[in-house]
Parts: structure tokens; sequence; C-alpha cells
């Protein structure tokens, strides 16, 4: 049996609704995709933003716990001034070693952190001649234990550090030291700070040759 035009036209209709009714189906879930896509995106995003402020807030923690020592150069470098880069650490004794050949017993300070170009004038004089003037002027080595209160508490750091000096020869008397500066090596140096001192001397400062 044939269906009449008003049939046909009724079924077109139909299917014409049908379709627009899929259509929109298909915006609504394209719409809810992207929403979700968005609302995820902005998650992750935040989570990593969050992430990275832990980082940041771990590694400032992680500077504020470390011990670090500054030199300022007083005078005509006569003096080091010595102090940390933390105000909040304050410095209450040091222990200082340089190597053997320069100074053979270690100097101690209590309150007033520094050191003092005329603690090393003289070895630094001596080791020269023994090399025939052909000491390199720098940097020398120096363990530094330092006891220093922070948080209310008093804690300790041992290190070893490179002291920055220039030596100017004078007639009869020993090369005036002029103090420059100061930088870390390395911490976690161990109890035996003069073995320290002395081996990395030795590389910079080979010892002269026996006749």
């Amino acid at each position: 049996m044939s269906e009449t035009p008003s049939e046909r036209k009724r079924r077109l209709r139909f299917l014409t609704v049908a379709e627009i009714v899929g259509l929109a189906a298909l915006v609504i879930a394209a719409l809810g995709y992207w929403d979700s896509h968005r609302e995820r995106a902005l998650t992750e995003r935040e989570r990593a933003a969050e992430a990275q402020e832990k980082k940041a807030e771990a590694r400032a923690g992680a500077l504020k716990l470390t011990f670090l020592l500054t030199g300022a150069p007083e005078g005509e470098g006569e003096r080091l001034k010595l102090s940390s880069v933390h105000p909040e650490q304050v410095i209450q004794t040091q222990t200082l070693t340089f190597p053997s050949e320069i100074r053979g017993d270690p100097v101690q300070t209590t309150g007033n952190p520094r050191i003092e170009a005329g603690w090393i004038e003289g070895g630094v004089t001596k080791a020269d001649h023994a090399r025939g003037g052909k000491l390199r002027p720098g940097p020398l080595p120096v363990a530094i234990v330092t006891s220093f209160i922070e948080d209310g508490q008093t804690k300790s750091d041992t290190a070893l550090y490179q002291l920055g000096y220039r030596a100017h020869p004078r007639v009869l008397r020993s090369d005036k030291v002029e103090l420059e500066g100061l930088s870390l090596i390395r911490h976690g140096v161990g109890a035996n700070t003069q073995a320290a001192v002395d081996a990395a001397w030795a590389k910079q400062n080979p010892p002269p040759a026996k006749r």
C-alpha cells in the first residue's frame, strides 16, 4: 500500500524533528565535555601551583637552616669581619684552623667573629720564601667551627672556606697581608679540621721539593 502525500510530509517532518533533537543532544554533550575539560585543567593548574608553592617553602626552609658565613674587609684589609647571612643566627664562638704551614695552632674567638691578617702574615711570608717566592697569592683554605644560637637553641656548624688575600712585600718585615673576602668550599668537613685544611692547601700549593 502506497503512502499518501500527507503521510509522506508527516514522516519527513518527524525525521526533521528527530535530527534536531539529535543535534541538540550532540551540542549538549560537547558543551558538557568542554566544561568538564576546563574544570579538570583548572584543577590541574591549581594543584601545580600548590606544589610549586610547597617546593618554594621547602627551599626557603632549607636555606634558613643552612649556616653560611660572609666576610667584610675592615680598614685596609687588616681584618675581616665575619657574620652569618641570616641575622637570626647569632654567632657565639668560633675556632679557626689554618694550614699547618701557615699557622700551627687554631685561633678561637668569642663574641667577636673575625679573621685578622696578623694571624697569618708570618706564615704566609715563611711559606713564600720556602717556595722561592712562588707561593700562590690565594685563596687560603681555613676551617671554621662556629657555635651559634638560632630559635633559642645552640647549634654548631663546621665548614671549609677559602680566604681571599693579597700579600705585599715589605723590607725586613713579614709581607703585609690584605684580606679580601670569604667563600664557602663545603660543609660537613668532619672532626679532623686540620687534616681537611692541610689537604686543601697541599692541593693548591704542593710542598717544595726537598733538596
